[in-house]
């Protein structure tokens, strides 16, 4: 019978259930984690059928309490559990079949009850972080619950969101962490040292609690404390890998490993066998919210002004934040230097996650999942050490803005490892990105504002050095067209740039036109997309010869997406980028150094027109 609170049988009982069907569908789909499941079946059974408040008729309830998988190898008992619970009626044994909801590891994009993609461990709690923040910003009461496996604690990215989940006090969001001791190739970092785990997230500010995984009333009442203190609760469960099937438990070797059909049987008569007990979910209480408004100044800048473009990406953030209760800006202690300062010095929704770049991808994108539209800032080269949750930010169907500043050479004194030279190829390489380059405040001011309702993963590219002003504020820059700066019918070549180049081809136009030699210029704003047709079409017209000119490392930067957009072999291109490790010098010295300057333009344009 339905009951409002489900007994410790019940509770157990629904554990063995979920692990019978962990069984059945992984031997079924001949491959999976069912070990990895056992251990946690108990932990996943008292969150979903006693402590967790869900609509099971709706899984995007802006008050439903979101439970994070961050072992996403575990997914069959999530599956299952969720099965259970009424939320879903996919047949379980489609698990991991070509045109099943039900994939090896959780993505969003084809089960919505999952919000996120895990699978690469080590982003779960960041990404909680995210969804606790988003609950604090709205007034909401739910809670977020994130699942750990123990291995994956080895992870620096679970410890930077330890600590700053600590400094924010989000008491809102728990912990689980499955210590089974057991990962992948033998026994953990830590095994089963659970003082050890315990004094380690207590450092960083969290309530902790100890408990045996596989005791019912023990998991309950350490559940019931979240929100009691003004701490985060983290949860040490100390479990067994393969609980509940006496040739698995506790054996190294059966990681992502499943059981033969013999086997299969063998464990099913180990597992106690019930009916499912009819438990009632408990629904969320409805929240209600101010509705949000969206009232964004414009910018306006002079003509006769220098400004660099960092700068009018940090006045944008300013008016949007202002003008958006859905809009969060992040960085990552270089306010200052990226100008998203402008935004936290407005009062507006500012979040500093400290120097954690992939933290701070992470909570953008739990920030994302709950309706917030983030503007995450750093260094461009910066970024570099957040690819893996940029990327399962974009698997995630994240819609996230980022911000990379102090790009190329062109940053000058500061050195290589301060110059984002690998960033357009990295953006490019993910599916569903865009990847914008101003060249001056207005078109900057522009396109960090399309990007605030751009779906997906954004990429604004900033520059250091002040520039002068190109385009009138009335001025418009669709996604995945350019501006023609400078073009005639008598035009040889064709000088294509972005951002900090675009300021050197029309230098190169000058001294190009004094020699008689006339050239177009072309800034390529949006270098994902590109309007392939549209830019073509212009070439053709124009004599069929380019000069391609970035701050940037050639590979998968700008000249490989113009050549990848047009798809014409008749055209002839000259590609100028920086082709070496570069140096610390004066911005002028170095784009001179490594000729992607006026001067290197100009030969260029010399060599090709012929």
């Amino acid at each position: 019978m339905n009951q409002d609170i489900a007994s410790t049988k019940q509770l157990q009982d629904i554990a063995n259930v979920l692990r019978r069907d962990v069984a059945v569908m992984t031997t079924n789909a001949g491959s999976g984690h069912p070990t990895s499941c056992f251990s946690c079946a108990e932990i996943v059974s008292c969150l979903f059928f006693s402590e967790m408040s869900l609509d099971i008729t709706n899984c995007n309830n802006p008050d439903n309490d979101e439970f994070i998988l961050s072992k996403g190898h575990a997914a069959p008992v999530l599956y299952s559990a969720l099965f259970r619970a009424g939320c879903i009626k996919d047949n379980l044994n489609h698990l991991r079949k070509l045109h099943s909801r039900l994939e090896g590891h959780p993505v969003p994009k084809s089960f919505p009850w999952v919000k996120i993609a895990t699978g690469s461990l080590g982003q779960g709690l960041g990404v909680g972080i995210g969804m606790a923040l988003a609950a604090r910003l709205e007034g909401r009461k739910y809670r977020t619950f994130v699942l750990l496996g123990d291995g994956e604690m080895a992870e620096g990215s679970v410890w930077e969101a330890f600590s700053l989940a600590g400094q924010y006090k989000l008491n809102n969001l728990c912990a689980i962490i499955d210590v089974n001791k057991l990962g992948q190739t033998g026994e953990t970092m830590l095994g089963y040292k659970l003082d050890d785990y315990k004094r380690r997230a207590e450092s960083f500010g969290w309530n902790v609690i100890k408990i045996n995984g596989h005791d019912i009333e023990e998991i309950i009442r350490s559940l019931g404390k979240i929100g009691k203190t003004n701490k985060p609760l983290c949860i040490i469960a100390k479990t067994i890998k393969g609980k509940g099937v006496s040739f698995l438990e506790g054996k190294n070797g059966w990681h992502g490993k499943v059981l033969d059909y013999r086997e299969l049987g063998q464990a099913l008569d180990e597992i106690p066998k019930g009916h499912m007990p009819s438990v009632k979910i408990r629904p969320p209480k409805k929240t209600d919210i101010e509705e949000n408004k969206l009232l964004i100044k414009i910018n306006n800048y002079k003509p006769n002004i220098n400004i660099s473009t960092r700068e009018a990406y940090g006045k944008a953030l300013a008016s949007i934040s202002l003008g958006d209760l859905k809009s969060v800006v992040l960085d990552a202690e270089v306010g200052n230097s990226t100008y998203s300062n402008l935004a936290e010095n407005s009062s507006a929704r500012f979040i500093q996650t400290y120097i954690s770049e992939q933290n701070m991808i992470s909570i953008a994108l739990g920030l994302s999942v709950k309706g917030f539209k983030p503007f995450a800032s750093s260094f461009a080269s910066f970024l570099s050490r957040a690819h893996d949750q940029i990327r399962m930010a974009d698997i995630s169907s994240g819609n996230i803005s980022i911000c990379g500043s102090h790009c190329g050479v062109s940053i000058g004194e500061d050195g290589v490892s301060q110059m984002g030279l690998e960033d357009i190829a990295m953006f490019r390489s993910l599916p569903n990105s865009t990847i914008l380059y101003p060249s001056d405040a207005v078109s900057c001011e522009k396109l960090t504002k399309f990007s605030h309702r751009n779906k997906g993963i954004t990429y604004i590219r900033t520059t250091r050095s002040k520039t002068p002003i190109l385009y009138g504020n009335n001025e418009n820059f669709p996604i995945g067209e350019f501006k023609v700066l400078f073009s005639s019918k008598k035009d040889r070549v064709i000088i294509i740039s972005s951002g900090i180049t675009v300021h050197e081809a029309i230098k190169a136009y000058y001294k190009l036109k004094s020699k008689n030699i006339n050239a177009a210029v072309v800034d390529l704003y949006s270098i994902k997309p590109i309007d392939g047709k549209k830019l073509n079409s212009f070439i053709k017209s124009h004599g069929k010869k380019i000069v391609v000119v970035e701050d940037h490392y050639p590979e998968g930067g700008i000249g490989e997406a113009v050549i990848s957009a047009l798809k014409n072999t008749s055209i002839k291109i000259s590609h100028l980028a920086v082709r070496e490790i570069p140096h610390s010098g004066t911005p002028e010295q170095l784009l001179k150094k490594y000729k992607i300057d006026s001067d290197a333009i100009v030969e260029a344009v010399e060599k090709i027109k012929n």
